[in-house]
């Protein structure tokens, strides 16, 4: 068993997940059993609880984990489905080690950082070992030098020791800054980085250093002379147009053969990088345009709704085409301006959230949509939004609504789930994870998935009210999927539009770029219509 660990430095936000991901892959398509593992040091137990604007998007996986956004990328990029073993948070090990000292496992000993909460990770660590892996790639959250961070980084170099320093590689990812005006490049921030983290014991094997402009071979020697690497391990991970270009930008510099060289691994396979490279080719050569309005809550953070994003680009490169988004703040949305924020676009989508700001103003872009013939879909909050609408426009339900937003509303065609009922804790107690539905045939939704059996992950806790089910359907809303174990409504459509249709389920979860969802192809597909 192998170990990579990928740590950052001098700033957040560098693409270390990015990196990791672009790893794995290319050892996967040398024929190697990979997969990505992420630490982060914040003491929530998972970020399901935190607001999207501080973290970004919530990770759901298929057994039902709330995890940070770069198991996305680790799912994307590697087309391996993970689980809640591969996001690990301070606070879930911290809470592991308080429940362990209550039970009185340590025997009455003084529970201390060393060795106990370093054990503790070690034992999400060597989780990997149990699962058939040849090299797991450890991505350390947040930077060298964060107080928080300092138990994970005494965490892997126990483990180098352990395990032997051949079976373990350190990857540290710095910042190249380039001052403004006259873009030179400086490689002191990088310097200070790897002696910060050479401070915890720890020499980096290889450095993949952010910039924008490629380096040249004067910069690599300082920075191999200063930071005790070799020449040949600096590498460069220069900004791209697109996220998938960077694994063939990291193979071009011979990043897996020093990894492997390393590791004592072979590198006899040649990897078959074409359906990769075609699929870049497309995504930057694509020869149209489709404007696609996303209307949520927290535009302000485009990671808020990064899975969403990338999916809206997964279906528009399939069909050569470029999805330029519009970000619309709900709240800045009314009666009076709605045509003007969205009159222009071909296509709409309202995604997932919680809480009841901005929520009458993704009501007016549903019913603009409708009204209009404007393709529209909605996720999660989105398909409750589209129903409240509906409800209020079309069946004449006065002051319709979720019982999330107005608990006295006289029309609940949203309620809470009947399980939810006497839930108190907020933490990973919704809907989460992996569920089958049932789509009719004859549906919009059956034409798109080509099958009447399909499963999606959730995260919600609030559903379609069916004592209300009869009315929509006599009025021409069409309740396409459904939970086969029951009568939870999980897709509706409205077929007198052109691409009218919601889901409670999180359909972006499990799109890929060589693969893309049938939900969002669909969407991209009436938006082009309606452009041409």
């Amino acid at each position: 068993m192998k170990y990579i660990f990928v740590t950052g430095g001098v700033v957040s936000g560098l693409g270390k997940g990015i990196c990791a991901a672009s790893l794995a892959r290319l050892l996967k398509l040398r024929g190697y059993r990979v997969q990505n593992q992420k630490f982060d040091p914040y003491l929530n137990v998972d970020p399901g609880t935190m607001n999207p604007f501080q973290h970004g998007e919530v990770f759901v996986t298929s057994d039902g984990a709330e995890t940070d956004l770069d198991l996305g990328h680790y799912e994307r990029f590697t087309d391996e489905s993970l689980d809640a073993s591969n996001s690990v948070s301070s606070g879930k090990i911290y809470w592991n080690v308080v429940t362990k000292e209550r039970r009185g496992e340590y025997l009455g000993k003084t529970v201390q950082i060393i060795p106990h909460v370093i054990n503790e990770i070690k034992n999400f660590i060597y989780t990997n070992d149990k699962k058939n892996l040849d090299i797991a790639i450890c991505e350390i959250g947040g930077t060298v030098g964060d107080i928080e961070s300092q138990p994970f980084l005494e965490t892997i170099r126990q483990v180098a020791r352990e395990k032997g320093r051949n079976n373990v590689l350190f990857i540290h990812v710095p910042l190249i800054v380039e001052i403004p005006g006259s873009g030179e490049l400086k490689t002191k921030p990088v310097q200070r980085s790897v002696k910060e983290l050479q401070s915890a014991g720890i020499q980096p094997d290889i450095l993949v250093c952010r910039t924008s402009r490629r380096l040249n071979s004067k910069l690599k020697e300082k920075i191999s002379l200063f930071c005790n690497v070799e020449k040949e391990c600096v590498f460069e991970n220069i900004t791209a147009s697109t996220i998938y270009e960077v694994p063939l930008l990291l193979n071009e510099q011979g990043l897996v053969a020093q990894v492997l060289k390393k590791l004592s691994l072979e590198d006899n396979e040649i990897p078959n990088l074409d359906n990769w490279i075609a699929m870049v080719k497309k995504i930057k050569n694509a020869n149209q345009k489709v404007s696609i309005a996303l209307v949520g809550k927290y535009v302000e953070l485009h990671d808020a709704y990064l899975s969403v994003e990338e999916s809206l680009f997964h279906a528009a490169s399939s069909l050569d085409t470029i999805c330029d988004i519009k970000w619309i703040d709900s709240e800045e949305v009314n009666s009076e301006n709605v045509d003007c924020m969205i009159g222009d676009v071909d296509g709409v989508i309202i995604p997932g959230g919680f809480g009841i700001r901005g929520i009458e103003g993704m009501i007016e872009v549903a019913r603009y949509a409708r009204v209009h013939n404007v393709p529209c879909f909605g996720i999660c909050l989105g398909m409750q939004i589209m129903t409240i609408e509906y409800a209020r426009h079309v069946l004449n339900f006065v002051d319709a609504n979720s019982t999330e937003f107005n608990e006295n509303t006289p029309y609940p065609v949203i309620d809470l789930l009947h399980e939810q009922k006497n839930i108190e804790d907020k933490g990973a107690t919704m809907r989460l994870g992996s569920y089958p539905c049932r789509i009719e045939e004859g549906t919009l939704a059956h034409r798109l998935y080509k099958t009447t059996e399909i499963i999606e992950r959730h995260r919600h806790r609030y559903e379609f009210n069916n004592t209300y089910l009869e009315d929509f359907e006599k009025s021409g809303l069409i309740l396409s999927g459904s939970f086969t174990r029951g009568k939870l409504v999980e897709i509706i459509e409205l077929p007198t539009n052109n691409y009218h249709i919601a889901c409670q389920f999180h359909p972006e979860f499990k799109s890929r770029p060589d693969r893309p969802h049938p939900l969002f192809v669909g969407l991209i597909e009436a938006s082009l219509k309606r452009r041409k």
